[in-house]
C-alpha cells in the first residue's frame, strides 16, 4: 500500500468522480485517497493528506480549475493531470494548464463499448503514472498497466523491408510524450525558415491537437498545422498528427506525403510514435532524421530500431533534460539510436544531419 501512487480526484460531477475512481482502483499500482467536489474541498483535503497525483477538472464551480493550478502550483506543487471534456471550445484553456504546470491533458472517460472503457483505463492510468514519475526526487519503479492485447505497429503496418529509394531530400520525424508540449515548443522554435519537412507525433486527445498545432504556429517562424489525410510535406512546415489518428508516411515517387487513418491503440497510444517510425523506415529508409523526445512507456523504441537498422541517423533526447525519460531510455535499450542529446541541440542536429 505504501508504493501505491496516491491519487486525488478533483471533479464537480459526482458520475464522473466514481467513474474515474473505479477506472484508478482497478489498477494495483494506484490508490485513490479520495475525492473532491471543487478546489475549495480539495484544499481542506490536502490539508490533511498530500497526494502524489491529483486529476483535476477545468470547469468547476465556485473555482475553476486553472485558477486552483495556479494556486497549487505557487504554493505547493503537485503532480496534475488535467482530465477534462474534449469540447472543443475549452481545448485552448485545458492547453493553457500545460503552460501552468499540469503534466498531461486526457479526456473525460464516457460510458460506452467494452473497448473504448479498455482504452480508458490505459490512458488515465498511464497519465496517472507518468505524473508520478515525474515528480522531482521521485524514482518509483511501476510495474505498466496489463490490457490485452498490446498491439505494435503490426496492426496498422505491416513490417517489411524498406523500398529502393534513391537520393532525394531528408525528412525529419519527431515522437513525445508526457512533457512534449513544452519539449516541442522548445525544438520547434528552433527551426529555421525553409527547414527540411517535419512529421511529429505527440500524445495527446481528440481536438487538443488542432488547438496545440495553432498556438505553435502563432510563435514559431515555421509554419505548423494539424496534419490531414493526405497532406505533402514541404519544407518549411511540421504537421502533427491529430488526435486519435495514426499518423504515417507515405511515399509517391519523390513526394512524401502522409497518411491519416483510424486503428487500434499500438504500444499503447493512438497516434502512436512506433506506427510513424515504422513508416518512416519503409518508405524513408535513410532518408530520415528521427528524434524521440520525453515521454513514459516504450513507445517509439522499436520503431526507432528499425529506423537504425536502414540507415535514417536518429537522435534520443537526454535524461536530464527529459520530464520523464521512458521513452528515449526504451529507445537506447533497443540499440536504435545514433545520439544522445539535451533537448535544446536537437532542432540544430537534425537541421545539420538533413545537409
Amino acid at each position: 500500500m505504501a508504493n501505491k501512487i496516491r491519487v486525488l480526484i478533483v471533479d464537480d460531477s459526482a458520475v464522473v468522480r466514481q467513474t474515474l475512481e473505479d477506472i484508478l482502483s482497478s489498477d494495483p499500482d494506484i490508490e485513490v485517497i479520495g475525492t473532491a467536489i471543487d478546489p475549495f474541498v480539495a484544499a481542506e483535503r490536502l490539508k490533511k493528506e498530500v497526494p502524489d497525483v491529483i486529476t483535476l477538472d477545468i470547469e468547476m464551480p465556485r473555482m475553476d480549475g486553472l485558477t486552483f493550478l495556479r494556486k497549487l502550483m505557487a504554493q505547493h506543487p503537485i503532480p496534475v493531470v488535467i482530465c477534462s471534456s474534449v469540447a472543443a471550445q475549452g481545448t485552448e484553456t485545458a492547453l493553457k494548464a500545460l503552460e501552468y504546470g499540469a503534466i498531461e491533458i486526457i479526456s473525460k472517460p464516457k460510458v460506452g463499448t467494452k473497448k473504448f472503457l479498455e482504452e480508458s483505463k490505459i490512458r488515465l492510468c498511464d497519465a496517472v503514472k507518468a505524473a508520478a514519475m515525474s515528480k522531482p526526487g521521485k524514482a518509483k519503479l511501476i510495474k505498466p498497466l496489463t490490457v490485452k492485447p498490446k498491439l505494435d505497429a503490426d496492426a496498422v503496418i505491416p513490417m517489411a523491408k524498406p523500398q529502393h529509394i534513391s537520393a532525394t531530400e531528408k525528412i525529419c520525424l519527431v515522437g513525445a510524450s508526457t512533457g512534449g508540449t513544452e519539449a516541442l515548443r522548445v525544438f520547434l522554435e528552433q527551426l529555421p525558415v525553409g527547414c527540411p519537412p517535419v512529421a511529429i507525433v505527440q500524445h495527446m486527445p481528440e481536438h487538443f491537437t488542432a488547438a496545440f498545432a495553432r498556438r505553435l504556429n502563432s510563435i514559431c517562424a515555421i509554419d505548423i498545422k494539424e496534419a490531414e489525410d493526405g497532406d505533402n510535406m514541404v519544407r518549411g512546415q511540421a504537421l502533427i498528427a491529430p488526435g486519435n489518428r495514426h499518423m504515417l508516411l507515405k511515399r509517391s515517387g519523390s513526394r512524401y506525403y502522409v497518411e491519416v487513418k483510424e486503428g487500434p491503440l499500438v504500444s499503447r497510444h493512438r497516434p502512436s510514435v512506433d506506427v510513424l517510425f515504422r513508416s518512416g523506415a519503409r518508405y524513408g529508409g535513410r532518408n530520415v532524421v528521427a528524434a524521440i523526445m520525453t515521454g513514459m512507456g516504450d513507445d517509439g523504441a522499436k520503431g526507432m530500431r528499425e529506423l537504425f537498422d536502414v540507415g535514417a541517423y536518429t537522435i534520443a533526447q537526454d535524461e536530464a533534460t527529459c520530464v520523464v525519460f521512458g521513452m528515449p531510455q526504451e529507445a537506447i535499450k533497443a540499440g536504435g539510436v545514433n545520439k544522445v542529446m539535451p533537448l535544446q541541440r536537437i532542432a540544430q542536429e537534425m537541421v545539420r544531419m538533413c545537409g
